[in-house]
């Protein structure tokens, strides 16, 4: 499979979509405006296919919050007891980011390589998919109406109408494929499926942990149900009261923070692949020449490697970690190759899959991106104010095309979003826990700050001084930070800060 291919499919699924009603729910009262009813049937638990430690089951849950009696879906859960009954906290639900990654997969196959023995030893970790992702009546859209994506970087405005009319008609694809679920695959439908899994779980409090985009579920859920939450640790943290403007160009200042990172590494590591030679310089080359079409996919010689498909890779596949000694031989390997004769890459062919699930695939990402984020660029010339700006705040990453790609695919799409970024309002939680690397490549660690900064009185930064996105397993210190607070609400004091530690 080419490097290119699994980057994308790593963050794109990473990381959403029905029947009757059942007896709970068609009883439930429904509240305020706003608010979840007050009951839900509980999972009826079984072995998981993939692991028989684990529990796996299902939710029949409203597709559409305000209207509890129409269509339904049901919301895939994944459960893993507490190892030591006796010491047992509560439930720990979480989400491992995305939009797109799936809850039920981190459960099952990475909670007990992620979370340490003491965490897992008090609680009962819970993973779901949120609505549209993997077992959760996922998003799928046509193979072949995805293979003709135009450029997400228009030229003129005749382009980038081209890129508003595709996404037009990827969008009801996707409907039409997906279901009614495609139209309530916003992060606040989501926090009202949260709540139900507690009521089926039968908890008046849940703790959660979520990681990057997992940490706007938080956020919703404690402006939403802050009374419900007895515990909440957050990592790199995502602010969703950011413009189009402040998002692009934020996200690229952390890309290029990061590649600033890697090179200062790499120029004092006498085990980099490029150390001794001019790090910036290489790299730079590099991109020129695949723009030129000189570079091809070691992994598949016939696809030819543009700047940006590169510069992603870098970006999702070595900066997140941080992985630089693998970057370096990633770079140095590239610069490598001998100048040949440009090639088209090669694409698949429309039409020649057969059955109708081999023509479709799942597609959570822009389902939920551009329903809760109103990004919208109306016209060419402020779009190509927003890409020069990005540009000039990250050179040598190009921007970053990962996002970038996130809000050219809104481009066309109703003004209207579900969820629409604001300013937090949370009043009835109590403390919350946000750690976030002061070099993440994704999440600019000022997105923390801000959030922070809206949140005051309710949550308690700890930052780790050092790079990657992961926080939670980056150092004893994050990790006992988490633990502590989880396990015993022990807060970090004013002012804490966990050190960088070596990596590679």
């Amino acid at each position: 499979m080419p490097l290119l291919f699994r980057a994308l499919t790593g963050v794109l699924a990473a990381g959403v979509l029905a029947g009757a009603l059942t007896p709970g729910v068609e009883a439930a009262d429904a509240g305020p405006p706003g608010r979840s009813p007050t009951t839900q049937d509980p999972i009826d638990w079984e072995p998981c296919p993939d692991d028989a430690t684990a529990e796996c089951g299902t939710l029949r849950l409203p597709v559409d919050w305000a209207r509890p009696s129409g269509e339904k879906f049901d919301l895939a859960v994944a459960r893993r007891k507490a190892a030591d009954p006796d010491r047992r906290v509560g439930v720990l639900l979480v989400n491992p980011g995305g939009p797109g990654a799936s809850g039920v997969n981190f459960a099952v196959k990475d909670a007990t390589s992620h979370f340490s023995a003491d965490i897992q030893e008090k609680f009962d970790i819970i993973g779901f998919d949120p609505r549209g992702v993997g077992r959760s009546q996922p998003v799928k859209c046509s193979k072949e109406l995805l293979d003709r994506r135009p450029s997400s970087y228009p030229r003129n405005q005749a382009e980038f109408d081209q890129l508003a009319r595709f996404n037009r008609t990827l969008r009801e694809d996707c409907r039409r494929h997906s279901g009614p679920v495609f139209d309530h695959a916003d992060t606040l439908s989501v926090v009202r499926d949260m709540d139900a899994i507690r009521r089926a779980l039968g908890e008046e409090k849940v703790n959660y942990f979520g990681h990057s985009y997992g940490t706007l579920i938080g956020e919703q859920y404690a402006e939403q149900y802050g009374d419900r939450i007895r515990a909440m640790a957050l990592t790199a943290n995502v602010d969703h009261s950011l413009d189009a403007r402040e998002f692009l160009v934020s996200s690229a200042i952390t890309a290029e923070d990061s590649f600033r990172q890697f090179v200062t590494w790499c120029e004092s590591t006498s085990s980099c692949a490029l150390h001794g030679g001019d790090v910036t310089a290489v790299w730079d080359d590099l991109l020129a020449r695949a723009d030129r079409g000189e570079i091809h996919d070691p992994e598949s010689p016939d696809q030819v490697l543009t700047a940006n498909a590169i510069a992603f890779v870098a970006f999702k596949e070595y900066l997140y970690g941080p992985d630089w000694d693998e970057l370096a031989t990633y770079v140095a390997e590239l610069s490598a190759q001998e100048p040949r004769e440009r090639r088209q890459s090669q694409q698949p062919r429309p039409g020649t899959s057969s059955g109708a699930e081999q023509q479709t695939t799942e597609e959570p990402f822009h389902a939920v991106f551009c329903q809760d984020w109103r990004f919208r660029p109306k016209n060419y010339r402020e779009f190509a104010g927003l890409t020069k700006a990005e540009l000039r705040a990250a050179p040598h990453m190009r921007g970053t095309p990962r996002i970038h790609d996130a809000v050219a695919g809104c481009v066309g799409w109703p003004d209207e979003a579900n969820n629409p970024q604001h300013r937090l309002r949370i009043t009835e939680a109590p403390k919350i826990l946000m750690l976030h690397s002061l070099h993440d490549p994704a999440n600019n660690y000022a997105w923390a700050t801000n959030v922070h900064r809206q949140t005051r009185r309710t949550t308690v930064l700890l930052p780790y001084e050092g790079a990657g996105h992961s926080v939670y397993g980056r150092s004893d210190c994050t990790r006992d930070a988490v633990d502590a607070y989880l396990t015993e609400l022990k807060l970090p004091s004013a002012g804490s800060h966990c050190p960088a530690v070596a990596k590679n």
